[in-house]
């Protein structure tokens, strides 16, 4: 069978089951037309966010937006020794728990964000009573927190700014939920701002304190030294102390000293200022980045596909016949063999004639 019959079998078993065909391309037009009917609507906000802090607390290059915000040109950090990143504290378990314990308005009837979440994704409004909410506070903040995980995104654009995506298929929860993690990340930075400039204030003061205890160990030596003097009793010669080594140690310790007391009060002076700002630059309000299904397109595609899989289901078994025949004669195809072909004369007998 070679290529051209191989063409006539199909058309003529495509012609055949025609009808099949055609209802096979309609059915699966009639799935994905109710797929992308049943498929909800994405509403995605965007919150451009970053930290106002003091210049100042900073060198040229750490107190620039991209030391702050964690990004390859500078360390990736708040500051120069805390070492935290801010996309992975946007996107961290206990931010997103946080946000899920928080309530929102009135016109929400001050439910949970993790509730809202979860009737959202169980297709669920507020007054039905249906579906189970959690009533321990670490279940609720469990599950709410995992539905979060899907909806919240950040990254650092180029230009150093943090940016913060929340998605949901509840039009009216997107704007409540995104302020919330905002508020949600302003708080946490400020808690780590503020703790970093209490450590640094707490370790001075510890150093202040064991300067002092040195200098009041060496003047305790040196009184013991002075007691302690011996005297010859006729001549009322007095030894001399050895104060040339207790003079020098407390003269060195004294200097340590009032370094640990400038950086004492200078860390009280950081801590006492340290009062850092998340402004919000773009507002995650509306109107939102939509994502939904055309039914139209999805049904087209589907008719389409639909009839291409039906030609093959149809004719694959043709196809696949005639690739065994070819495969077989490639692989089992001997050379023609020569044949001699023997030509016999023979004698003819001779004719007798009668006189």
């Amino acid at each position: 069978m070679n290529t051209s019959d191989l063409l006539i079998k199909i058309l003529k078993r495509l012609k055949k089951f025609r009808l099949l065909i055609l209802l096979a391309g309609a059915g699966m037009a009639m799935l994905l037309y109710l797929y992308a009917k049943k498929t909800k609507t994405v509403y995605t906000s965007r919150a451009s966010v970053f930290p106002l802090t003091n210049s100042s607390d900073n060198s040229s290059v750490n107190g620039t937006l991209s030391s702050i915000l964690g990004i390859s040109e500078a360390p990736k950090s708040f500051s120069n020794e805390a070492a935290i990143n801010i996309i992975e504290l946007a996107t961290s378990r206990t931010t997103r728990e946080a946000v899920a314990l928080e309530k929102l308005g009135p016109e929400f009837k001050y439910k949970t964000i993790g509730e809202m979440l979860m009737r959202t994704a169980a297709d669920k409004s507020i007054d039905d009573k249906s579906i189970k909410i959690p009533t321990d506070t670490a279940e609720l903040k469990n599950k709410g927190g995992t539905i979060l995980k899907s909806g919240i995104a950040a990254k650092i654009n180029k230009n150093g700014i943090l940016e913060i995506n929340f998605s949901s298929t509840n039009e009216q929860l997107v704007a409540p939920v995104s302020y919330k993690i905002v508020d949600k990340i302003s708080d946490f930075y400020k808690e780590l701002r503020i703790g970093k400039a209490q450590r640094d204030y707490d370790f001075t003061v510890k150093k202040v304190d064991s300067m002092d205890k040195i200098l009041d160990t060496i003047d305790k030596q040196a009184i013991y030294l002075f007691n302690t003097t011996q005297f010859v009793p006729s001549e009322r010669i007095e030894f001399q102390i050895p104060k040339e080594n207790l003079s020098s140690l407390k003269e060195r310790t004294m200097r340590q000293r009032d370094v640990a007391a400038n950086n004492r009060e200078e860390a009280l002076w950081r801590l006492q200022k340290q009062t850092p700002i998340i402004s919000i630059l773009d507002k995650p309000d509306p109107p939102f980045d939509v994502k939904e299904s055309s039914p139209v397109f999805f049904g087209v595609m589907g008719f389409f596909l639909g009839l291409v899989l039906a030609v093959i289901i149809f004719s694959g078994g043709l196809i696949i016949k005639y690739a065994e025949t070819e495969l077989q004669k490639a692989i089992f195809k001997t050379p023609a063999s020569t044949e001699t072909i023997e030509i016999k004369t023979e004698t003819e007998p001779p004719v007798i004639t009668a006189s």
